[in-house]
């Protein structure tokens, strides 16, 4: 199974952008699927995540400037990225966690905020 992320960009700070990351074959037994991002020189960090029945998660840094979506059923998940600031630099990698602890990444998407 592969998660193709695409989305990223760049952007100048203030501005805004949308993340999308689908599953390339049905991952069953989901438990969250989620962003993680990593920032050069930096480990990498959660970003922000949903759970099945809707619960969502956020790294304190992007609380009310990001927004996660998705829909378990179909593996898609989605980034809603505002007020983004040079902070916010770095590969964004889209995760589903399968049930009972099995990990699927994307192959990253650079997000460059700089003006």
């Amino acid at each position: 199974v592969q998660l193709q992320a695409s989305g990223g960009g760049l952007v100048h700070p203030g501005g805004s952008l949308r993340l999308a990351c689908a599953a390339s074959e049905y991952i069953f037994t989901v438990n969250a699927m989620g962003w993680y991002r990593q920032a050069p020189g930096k480990q990498r960090e959660l970003v922000a995540q949903i759970y099945t029945g809707g619960a969502t998660t956020y790294a304190d840094s992007v609380k009310g400037r990001f927004t996660i979506s998705g829909d378990i059923a179909k593996n898609t998940v989605y980034l809603q990225m505002t007020s983004l600031e040079p902070e916010d630099t770095a590969v964004y990698y889209c995760n589903i966690k399968r049930w009972p602890s099995l990990d699927y990444w994307g192959q990253g998407t650079l997000v460059t905020v700089s003006s």
